[in-house]
């Protein structure tokens, strides 16, 4: 089953412009490095060595929840030579035209979601992951209203679990 998403990604270099991009997301499953490289281009990001081996690491397992540190291990696993800081540099840059969602958890662990559509989290403490709440339409029962001059942006609710005592 091949499901298309259209993502809407405002570009670095024409921030009052939007990119529409169709991304096969069972095509993204696997990440192939020229769709990574494709990927880049169109959102205007040249495609690095460094960002390409970090967007193929990320992209390449589907959708998932990663910190810096997750990704700098499982790129110094691959043998991808990159410090920790370029590490924070591409994912904030990945960030900025939408490629990544950024969720803060505690105020002290961030997290990088490379599902960028709307959607609400479970946080399990302990573990600290993030899973996905599947179906998730109607956790905010009404939206706030915003105060002039300002539009919401997204909200993103995260919802703390953690295991029942024995």
């Amino acid at each position: 089953m091949t499901e298309t998403r259209t993502m809407v990604l405002a570009s670095a270099l024409e921030p009052t412009a939007a990119i529409q991009l169709d991304i096969k997301r069972a095509e993204l499953n696997g990440c192939p490095w020229h769709d990574v490289k494709s990927m880049l281009r169109d959102v205007g990001l040249r495609p690095t060595r460094q960002r390409m081996a970090l967007g193929w690491i990320l992209f390449a397992k589907g959708d998932r929840h990663l910190t810096a540190e997750m990704l700098y291990e499982e790129a110094t696993k691959a043998k991808v030579p990159v410090s920790l800081a370029t590490v924070y540099n591409t994912l904030h840059q990945f960030t900025e035209v939408g490629l990544l969602r950024q969720v803060a958890v505690d105020g002290s662990k961030t997290y990088f979601d490379t599902n960028t559509s709307m959607h609400h989290r479970f946080f399990v403490e302990g573990e600290n992951a993030l899973v996905d709440i599947p179906d998730a339409d109607e956790i905010v029962g009404k939206m706030p209203k915003a105060p002039e001059g300002y539009d919401i942006a997204r909200i993103d609710v995260v919802v703390r679990l953690r295991r029942k005592a024995k």
